[in-house]
């Protein structure tokens, strides 16, 4: 259950959007609408707090954290991403639930970081005492803010869906996608064949988001593709900020090649298929029967 204190925040929200959607009501659609785009624009930073938090951070002790502190830059970002983890659970802004999926995801991301290093697709270039091999634990909790970003915003936006993939058929896809971040080293890269299943799986699938009382709609695969362009420009950022680099950076910062877009893509849809895993043994908890959050009006999803 919710706190007190985060009840009473939930009730001053609703009072003022209530306050706005009667100040702004008479002066047309176009005011309603900007209405709605502050909402939504707030319900997106709300659902980002904890990968703006640590992109904020990156960047602020890459410009001013002292050279002789006594604890690395490094070891500091990790004691950081922790104590916003524990802070974001201690507020309810955070599930317990959804921690252990952000929980899962630090650790798929870790493995991954740590064979990524040994064979030099990118460096962390400082030293730090929180480590594993050449990977400092705060990396993992940059991939965790993904995990609860998509986490949040399920919650938040109150997805609903339509014409959404088996949730079998996602699970395979996420194994063969994470699979061939290491094969494709040492075997042919399969990532064109995984895209056209991604395209297959989730091309017809419709999300409907509710930013305050409608339910809206857009195609699932462009949400996909937003949010995957949205990580490549926060990774610009977290290269710029020196928190990792690429062998192409290690002279001069420049921009992150367009083509890790599409890495991002693949590796968000193991995510994605993580939280779906929690929001649908919620669903099977409450309607008794293996089924998908469905939209309004809609035929029931089989899971």
């Amino acid at each position: 259950m919710e706190t007190g204190m985060a009840t009473m925040r939930w009730r001053r929200l609703a009072i003022l959007d209530r306050w706005l959607a009667r100040r702004l009501r008479p002066h047309g659609r176009f005011a309603v609408f900007v209405h709605e785009f502050v909402c939504f624009g707030l319900k997106q930073a709300s659902a980002c707090l904890f990968g703006g938090l640590m992109l904020a951070l990156i960047l602020a002790t890459w410009r001013w954290y002292p050279a002789d502190a006594a604890w690395a830059r490094y070891d500091f970002l990790t004691a950081a991403a922790l104590a916003i983890q524990l802070t974001l659970l201690g507020t309810r802004l955070e599930s317990l639930e959804e921690a252990k999926v952000i929980v899962l995801f630090h650790v798929v991301g870790t493995l991954m970081e740590l064979f990524k290093t040994s064979v030099g697709s990118w460096v962390y270039p400082e030293a730090s005492l929180l480590r594993l091999g050449g990977v400092p634990l705060f990396s993992g909790f940059m991939y965790a803010s993904i995990g609860s970003y998509i986490a949040r915003a399920w919650r938040l936006f109150d997805f609903r869906f339509t014409r959404h993939p088996p949730f079998a058929a996602t699970v395979v896809l996420a194994v063969g996608i994470y699979a061939n971040f290491f094969a494709h080293h040492y075997l042919p890269d399969v990532r064109w064949l995984l895209f056209v299943a991604l395209a297959w799986l989730f091309g017809p699938c419709q999300v409907h988001y509710r930013i305050r009382r409608v339910h809206r709609r857009m195609p699932l695969l462009l949400g996909f593709v937003l949010v995957a362009a949205f990580i490549w420009l926060a990774e610009n950022a977290g290269t710029l900020g020196r928190a990792w680099l690429y062998p192409a950076q290690r002279h001069g910062w420049q921009m992150v090649p367009l083509g890790k877009l599409g890495a991002w893509l693949l590796l968000m849809v193991i995510s994605y298929v993580m939280v779906s895993a929690l929001h649908r043994r919620a669903a099977v908890a409450r309607a008794g029967a293996d089924r998908w959050p469905q939209a309004p009006g809609s035929a029931t999803l089989s899971g």
